[in-house]
């Protein structure tokens, strides 16, 4: 049995040989164009990777330089590992220094956290405000501790406002409840119980094998004493 031949639309092959001649119409009256637009793309491409290849480079002189002020900062030398020694950058320059990299970046959180410690507080949430969360873990700690900051200079509603973020940015059994427990006992001391006895409950229900559930309750206990 013959294979029945197909039959051709003339309306659909004029309908495709109107589509490339307009092509060719375009490409003829924009090449130029076109050429220019491809070449931007192939240089824009190239000035990626190029980037890329640059900012590892120097993303790995900055942990270098990090080194040493990670341990200047594990011995409590403050200073040394904010300003470094001459030889060494410390966490201030090595973030303004070397600012689009991941070194970098982590250089401010680190410099915040010096701060907090000498008790610069404004210092402290000056660098800590500008750490770009990578890290859910690391951004918690800096979230956190921008809320020690906080409390610490008597900006007391501010600092509950960070914990509380801190706790839901971590979302993990070990920082999660430690920020609710430091927002809660900051609610306490605004006489605000019924507020702080929501989050020790909800410690006490989601976290209860945390080092913060095996004490909750004698702080429920204690706000609802206060509570009455």
């Amino acid at each position: 049995m013959a294979k029945k031949s197909k039959i051709e639309n003339p309306q659909s092959i004029k309908s495709v040989e109107e589509t490339l001649t307009r092509t060719e119409q375009f490409l003829e009256e924009n090449y130029k164009a076109v050429l220019i637009a491809l070449g931007v793309l192939v240089v824009l491409v190239g000035l990626f990777y190029l980037s890329r290849i640059y900012l590892n480079k120097r993303n790995q002189e900055a942990q270098s330089q990090m080194y040493q002020a990670e341990r200047w900062m594990e011995m409590d030398s403050l200073n040394l590992a904010l300003n470094g020694d001459g030889n060494y950058l410390g966490f201030i320059e090595i973030a303004s220094t070397y600012r689009f990299t991941k070194a970098g970046n982590l250089a401010k959180y680190c410099a915040g956290i010096c701060y907090l410690h000498l008790g610069k507080y404004e210092e402290a949430l000056e660098y800590l405000s500008k750490y770009s969360i990578k890290d859910k873990v690391i951004g918690s700690l800096a979230i956190g501790a921008m809320g020690d900051a906080l409390v610490e200079l008597g900006r007391l509603d501010e600092g509950i406002e960070r914990y509380i973020e801190a706790a839901e940015t971590a979302n993990n059994s070990f920082n999660t409840p430690l920020y609710l427990m430091k927002a809660g006992q900051v609610l306490e001391l605004q006489q605000k119980y019924a507020e702080a006895l929501k989050l020790y409950e909800r410690i006490k229900n989601e976290y209860p094998e945390s080092t913060e559930g095996a004490t909750i309750d004698k702080y429920i206990a204690r706000v609802k004493l206060l509570i009455n």
